[in-house]
């Protein structure tokens, strides 16, 4: 029987969770890692190797296509049995019969840098960045990969999943970006770190533009979307969180002055969201508005009235 890419694989027995922990493993990086990699909720992967949670054909394809396995073989369609010449090979290193999955149509090898999925992510973001997701059809996606609408499916079933795993992947960037920020800072003071997070969302580079285009569909799609609307909702946790710990370090550093340290994230966090969205309104227009000069110099002038040790108050 046929499956589709969105239907929930059984797994009573727990065997098909044992290989993709097979797979994880083979990796060689963390399961958190690994989720990253194949644009899948961690939480949603942990719950399904623990057996809470059924993985999805199309979640199963992407794994696949990461940890380098035959499909057929996650899926549990046909045994891990010897073949001779080359095929896809199993965690253990065993060749198999290079035998497409009943999911979908035969994988196509793995791209170089990173892969079929990962590729069908960035091109997402591209195209959404430059069209808007509603404008975006998954033949606009195919053809940008140069793919079948199949192969496209074969990895997300609709565009509801492309658009999450879009949003998905430009989260893991920005936090990604902003670990090696706090990083890089070192022995520098809060203030130094916090001017660096600042630069982090402004607009300036093409990689934070189209980052940020998408934020803009996110938010429509937020109040619509169950799935959207976590993503929008721990994504903003996290950031004022690291903001919010950055202050308090500065606080104890004296550079800062005593303040509600969640109360000044959320409200720099609004800032931030307002400047930007007018920055590329200003970038579209082509025409005057706000740069990104514009909106660091004012962001920065928050930090000095309202967080700086000694600096004037704003009344």
């Amino acid at each position: 029987m046929r499956q589709t890419a969105g239907e929930r694989v059984e797994d009573s027995a727990g065997e098909v969770a044992e290989r993709v922990r097979k797979v994880v493993e083979a990796s060689g990086c963390t399961q958190r890692e690994f989720a990253r990699r194949i644009v899948m909720d961690p939480s949603k992967l942990s719950r399904s190797l623990s057996g809470t949670r059924r993985f999805t054909v199309a979640e199963l394809a992407r794994i696949a296509d990461a940890g380098e396995v035959d499909a057929g073989w996650l899926l549990g369609s046909r045994p891990a049995a010897r073949a001779a010449g080359a095929g896809a090979r199993t965690p253990g290193g065993a060749d198999e019969a290079a035998a497409p999955s009943p999911a979908a149509a035969p994988r196509e090898p793995a791209l170089p840098s990173a892969g079929r999925p990962l590729q069908i992510v960035r091109e997402t973001v591209r195209l959404i960045a430059e069209h808007g997701f509603h404008a975006v059809r998954v033949a606009d996606i195919a053809a940008a990969c140069d793919t079948s609408t199949a192969a496209i499916h074969y990895h997300f079933p609709g565009r509801a999943e492309l658009l999450e795993a879009a949003v998905r992947w430009c989260m893991d960037e920005d936090t990604a970006s902003r670990a090696d920020r706090i990083a890089e800072a070192g022995a520098k003071d809060a203030a130094a770190e916090l001017r660096e997070l600042l630069a982090l969302q402004t607009p300036r580079t093409e990689q934070q533009r189209r980052q940020w285009l998408v934020w803009l569909d996110m938010w429509a799609e937020a109040a619509r979307s169950t799935a959207i609307g976590r993503l929008h909702v721990d994504y903003y946790r996290q950031w004022r969180t690291t903001v919010a710990d950055v202050i308090r370090r500065g606080i104890a550093q004296g550079v800062f002055r005593e303040v509600d340290a969640e109360f000044c994230a959320l409200r720099l966090t609004a800032l931030i969201d307002g400047l930007a969205s007018q920055v590329l309104a200003s970038a579209a227009d082509g025409e005057g508005g706000t740069s990104p000069d514009d909106m660091y110099t004012a962001l920065l002038a928050y930090v000095r009235t309202e967080l700086l040790a000694g600096a004037p108050t704003a009344d």
